[in-house]
């Protein structure tokens, strides 16, 4: 596996969808929550999605219910709270883990192509984003407390 597209993953139907889909286009590749302090950046990350979308981004959810069971919901659940909470049109895809023994093998090569901090590979909680260009490679990866908005300089300019 050389890039993100080499993968395929559920969608949040649990309908198989190969990532290679998406090629051409910038994603921006997020572990989500429905019940924790940062889940509303689903309202900054559904806006970065609306404005930049015909430019070619695509915002990728996985939920992930590792970080203080934030994510307790079967997926319809969740899909309901993005739709009814924050009008979530992005795609969504099945719950996943991001680290220990059964992680999603998307995530495995998403935390090895962009360690974070001090080389560390293993994510930290909710709504750490990864930002991959247009040719599947991995550019970036942000914080959770770096807010949609914050980033929007940064997946502009990506899209040029």
């Amino acid at each position: 596996m050389t890039t993100l597209y080499d993968f395929t993953v559920d969608d949040i139907q649990g309908k198989p969808v190969k990532l290679d889909r998406y090629k051409g286009k910038v994603l921006l590749v997020v572990n989500t929550a429905s019940k924790c302090g940062f889940t509303p950046q689903y309202k900054g990350l559904e806006a970065l999605y609306r404005k930049y979308k015909d430019k070619g981004l695509e915002v990728l959810g996985f939920p992930c219910n590792q970080f203080g069971a934030q994510e307790p919901g079967s997926e319809q659940e969740i899909a309901t709270f993005c739709e009814t909470n924050y009008d979530i049109t992005f795609p969504m895809f099945r719950k996943v883990d991001v680290n220990g023994d059964a992680t999603a093998p998307v995530y495995k090569y998403l935390k090895s192509a962009k360690p974070g901090l001090l080389g560390t590979e293993a994510i930290k909680w909710n709504f750490t984003k990864f930002l991959v260009d247009r040719d599947g490679s991995v550019v970036a990866r942000y914080a959770p407390n770096d807010t949609p908005e914050s980033i929007e300089r940064e997946v502009a300019k990506v899209l040029q």
